[in-house]
């Protein structure tokens, strides 16, 4: 205790005259600068003591308002009491941050009524009216359940989250290529062969309920139904109906008509605009030897058609021969003397032109003549003359 007192004692002396960073003197004289009255008599002085020695006070004990009230000891309460994460509050202006305030109307009311109530009116009118496009339809449904279609147009639901709607492109043509790229779809044909086909189905949408509530995903069931189609059509063709153009032609419309029905027994909403085959090729492991027999064919195809055409020549000239020959008969009806005699010397001139003898009847004129003989002789030069 002596050496605690000693202690305060220096202190005292060294802050006689100067202010106390505590807020006050550390001396009790008026002369020293301090006032009357103030100082270390705050506190009562402690037991065995008559006099303390004057000092700056305690910081953390509250300031007593007179002499005559004692000061407490300062407990954890008061001390966190005014401080914040930020650090000590203190009252008044000065050290704290900018004070926001809402501007008040003319009469002096609040504005956050007329706030609120645009709020809410925007989003009444964001989620309550709706645009549906051209070629598009929505459907409504309220709390996940079914309700309406909506319509191309503008169109009024309840508000969210009683009713949601969701819009669908219904009038655009979708397409579905079978198989995707350039991967092989062998299929098995009547007369036990194999073709790679490949073909693409256009499809819409006919009913949006029923396409987007009654399939679960309502793109692999035109896939799958689209092949179960075509494989059950090439099953009753031949290879050379699948690969020529009038049988593709059929089974294109055979299979659209397969596909329509299995979607319409399913309830799927959709419609099947039509299916196009882009080729039909053999195997790839067969395909040199398919090309062999194509090539024959299509040589043989060619002998066929030069034969119906050679006969067809024969043919043409026979008929006009039998022409010609009706035509001398009528006139040889008409006159057969004449008709005969003129036959003859036809016939007669024809024959006798091919041989090298010349025959000339008459008085003094010898029987055989070979001027042909004679012709030829003159032509062909003698043997060793240059």
């Amino acid at each position: 205790m002596e050496r605690w007192d000693g202690w305060k004692s220096r202190i005292a002396l060294a802050m006689a005259g100067k202010r106390s960073p505590w807020g006050k003197p550390g001396n009790d004289d008026a002369g020293a600068g301090g006032e009357p009255g103030d100082g270390g008599n705050d506190s009562p002085p402690p037991s065995g003591e008559d006099s303390p020695p004057k000092g700056p006070r305690n910081p953390w004990l509250p300031s007593g308002g007179s002499d005559e009230q004692p000061r407490r000891s300062a407990s954890i309460e008061d001390i966190f009491r005014n401080r914040g994460p930020e650090g000590p509050r203190r009252k008044g202006g000065g050290g704290g941050g900018p004070n926001f305030r809402m501007p008040r109307r003319p009469g002096g009311g609040s504005w956050y009524p007329f706030i609120v109530a645009g709020i809410v009116g925007i989003w009444l009118f964001v989620s309550s009216v709706h645009q549906v496009g051209p070629k598009e339809q929505a459907i409504v449904t309220t709390f996940g359940k079914y309700s309406r279609t909506l319509q191309p147009g503008l169109n009024f639901t309840l508000p969210w989250p009683l009713q949601m709607t969701d819009s669908e492109q219904v009038s655009e043509f979708r397409v579905e290529t079978i198989p995707d790229g350039d991967a092989q779809r062998l299929m098995l044909t009547g007369d036990q062969n194999l073709v790679d086909l490949s073909y693409n189905v256009r499809w819409n949408i006919k009913d949006l309920q029923l396409y987007r509530f009654q399939l679960n995903s309502p793109e692999e069931a035109v896939q799958e139904v689209a092949e179960a189609a075509m494989r059950a059509e090439v099953a009753e063709k031949s290879l050379d109906q699948v690969f020529s153009g009038a049988g593709r032609a059929d089974i294109e419309l055979r299979v659209l008509e397969r596909m329509q029905a299995l979607l319409d027994a399913y309830r799927s909403g959709i419609a099947v605009q039509g299916v196009q085959i882009r080729k039909t090729d053999p195997p790839q492991e067969v395909e040199e030897a398919f090309k062999n027999v194509s090539a024959a064919q299509q040589d043989a195809e060619s002998y066929l058609n030069q034969a119906e055409a050679a006969a067809q020549q024969v043919l043409a000239r026979a008929e006009g021969d039998a022409s010609a020959f009706d035509q001398v008969y009528e006139q040889y009806r008409l006159a057969p003397e004449v008709t005969r005699r003129r036959m003859y010397y036809e016939t007669m001139e024809r024959v006798l032109r091919q041989t090298d003898k010349t025959i000339v009847e008459g008085t003094g004129v010898t029987p055989y003549l070979p001027l042909p003989e004679v012709r030829r002789r003159a032509a062909t030069p003698a043997p060793g003359a240059q």
